[in-house]
């Protein structure tokens, strides 16, 4: 049969990136707490594309994710870039791994226990044999404004932000690492299960702590600046707003 892919393309333009995604694929990663966890990822898997070449096997891509080990570790991320690299004979590979990761949290004060998920997300490049690995999580908290808590006879706005970020390391970093990193740049951290009195020290903690958008991601960076392990970062605040029909947002990217 024809290999309709290896025609010259009508229009002699190269491609960045050429894939497939939106497959969803069970996977196996790292928790500190119980070894390791499973979940399922949303992947996509792209190479380059010569400007020689009509188009890509996208079938190819399908066939490394089934000859995959699903453990997401450096090691076995480099192996599948490795292989589709191999299969799709291109100079140049990316995937991108995201998926809920579950931790079990307890209430601050009536120490009743649920599960909290974040969305966490791994993205690689294999180019010229040199791997770019990126980790990173999207963790939500609470905040209060500091300029409400300080006009207002009673009271304050607060509403839910999300701390986005990602890392490039050495050696090792936990997930869990990056969440409680974001988890302390807020003024509370966020619960999925609260009885009254944790309701309580949740509001009150979190007035005793006001912060603006610009505060919560000065601290994030700031805690991921003294990680030792990590040598880029970038991490971006996304504020909710509860008393206005727009978001405020803040980012820092690390210049190591």
């Amino acid at each position: 049969m024809e290999d309709v892919q290896q025609r010259r393309a009508d229009i002699a333009l190269s491609i960045d990136r050429v894939g497939v995604k939106g497959l969803r694929l069970p996977i196996v990663v790292r928790d500190r707490e119980s070894g390791v966890q499973h979940t399922v990822a949303q992947v996509s898997l792209s190479v380059d594309l010569p400007a020689r070449f009509k188009g890509a096997h996208m079938s190819r891509f399908i066939e490394a994710l089934e000859h995959w080990s699903g453990e997401l570790d450096y090691a076995s991320f480099r192996r599948l870039l490795d292989d589709v690299i191999v299969r799709l004979s291109a100079r140049s590979a990316h995937v991108r791994f995201v998926f809920p990761f579950f931790l079990r949290r307890r209430s601050p004060v009536s120490k009743a226990s649920g599960l909290m998920d974040y969305t966490c997300r791994v993205d690689g490049e294999l180019r010229q044999g040199r791997l770019t690995f990126t980790l990173g999580a999207d963790v939500p908290v609470m905040t209060v404004c500091p300029c409400s808590k300080a006009i207002a006879s009673q009271g304050a706005h607060s509403q839910r932000a999300e701390v986005r970020i990602q890392t490039r390391f050495t050696g090792f970093v936990w997930l869990e690492d990056l969440i409680e990193i974001a988890e302390r740049a807020g003024s509370c951290p966020v619960f999925s299960l609260l009885k009254r009195e944790d309701e309580k020290f949740v509001t009150e903690r979190a007035f005793a702590n006001p912060a603006f958008v610009e505060d919560v991601v000065r601290a994030a960076a700031s805690g991921l600046e003294g990680h030792p392990q990590i040598r880029w970062y970038r991490v971006e605040v996304e504020s909710f707003e509860s008393i206005h029909n727009h978001s405020a947002f803040a980012v820092i990217e690390s210049p190591k």
